[in-house]
């Protein structure tokens, strides 16, 4: 019993091993990056800076203009709301008018 748990420690020693090595192959296969590959990401990079000041000053403008249409929607109701009061009583008034001319 003691054997099988030394051989299957053994197993997987070597399999780490193996796998290191592989990794290492990799890393040493595909080298370091080339100045102009930097060169390209720090453009990348920048370029996408830009967008993103971009989109920032585009929501802000849009929340600035959804604001102002919020105001003069509001706005807008007051005044409705007004109207329609001020019809409310001039209908009144004209209806009492109109019942005192029916008296007479």
């Amino acid at each position: 019993m003691m054997f099988l748990v030394h051989l299957n420690l053994r197993k997987r020693k070597m399999k780490l091993l193996n796998i290191s090595i592989l990794a290492v192959t990799a890393m040493l296969a595909t080298g370091c990056a080339s100045t102009s590959d930097i060169d390209n990401l720090q453009g990348q990079i920048n370029t996408l800076k830009t967008d993103v000041t971009s989109a920032k000053d585009a929501a802000a403008s849009a929340s600035t203009s959804a604001a102002d249409a919020a105001s003069r929607a509001s706005a807008a109701e007051a005044a409705a709301n007004r109207a329609a009061s001020t019809a409310e009583e001039l209908n009144t008034k004209f209806d009492r008018v109109f019942k005192k001319s029916m008296m007479k």
